[in-house]
């Protein structure tokens, strides 16, 4: 019995909470409505676009010829194998340096390594992405390291075989940040934090609330303990059947009618 109680005292409490976000739900819209006004300006004032090139090229497995010989063999590596190889020279020191010298950029090889990804697309098919502030400079860095790739692979590897299959060009749109996204992340930022608040301050206000309203909540608290006596409501005049009706009529308490 005791737990069908506890179990009704919590729906209730649910539904109470549900009722507290209906009752101040313009102000959770018009908090979630700062939010998204909020992160659209930070995003659109703050944070810097960025700018993405992407050129394409094509790894050769079929065959390898050892230095000045004529004759091929078929390696044992997979196209996979191999484009991994082939990003992890892209990304070297050496060849960072390399494409800085060779584009006459002004920034150090490990700013420009955190500046170029590559993405293997098919089977034997890879891309070079850079991402920078500049468009033209992205399309700049693309193009070179689509340049000096092949022979700088062709150092390490021999044999080996990369193709160009598309240059980058200059974008013309930027990759990020993107504003609605940015936008619609701010508005449920602040609905949810809004929200919470409320919840949290009606749970608060709800624990604080020890009122007893009546002998019936009394019972129902304490199920165990006999109420031994009750004050009555000396100004209820819908109870005119009891036994202090006479009083329920007079404003001063003594009786009158």
């Amino acid at each position: 019995m005791t737990d069908n109680i506890q179990q009704e005292g919590q729906d209730i409490d649910v539904l109470a909470l549900l009722a507290s976000l209906w009752r101040n739900i313009v102000i959770i819209i018009l908090v979630a409505a700062l939010g998204g006004a909020a992160a659209f300006g930070y995003t659109l004032f703050l944070v810097e676009p960025s700018y993405s090139a992407t050129t394409t090229l094509y790894v050769n497995k079929n065959a390898f010829s050892l230095g000045d010989s004529n004759f091929t063999f078929t390696t044992n590596l997979s196209t996979t194998s191999l484009v991994n190889i082939y990003m992890l020279i892209i990304q070297s020191r050496t060849t960072l340096e390399e494409v800085i010298e060779e584009a006459d950029l002004d920034m150090s090889s490990a700013k420009l390594g955190k500046m170029i990804e590559a993405t293997q697309l098919t089977d034997g098919a890879f891309s070079i992405t850079v991402t920078s502030s500049d468009p033209a400079q992205a399309e700049l860095i693309a193009n070179t390291v689509a340049k000096i790739l092949p022979d700088r692979i062709a150092d390490i590897i021999d044999g080996s075989a990369v193709r160009i299959i598309d240059y980058a060009i200059i974008p013309s749109t930027r990759s990020s940040p993107n504003y609605i996204k940015a936008a619609l992340i701010g508005i449920a930022a602040g609905a949810v934090i809004c929200s919470v608040v409320i919840l949290i301050v009606e749970m608060l206000s709800s624990n604080n609330n020890t009122a007893i309203g009546s002998s019936d909540e009394l019972r129902a608290l304490f199920p165990d303990i006999p109420v031994l006596a009750s004050i009555p409501d000396m100004h209820n005049k819908s109870k005119k059947g009891d036994y202090y009706s006479s009083y329920y009529g007079s404003s001063d308490g003594k009786g009158g009618k």
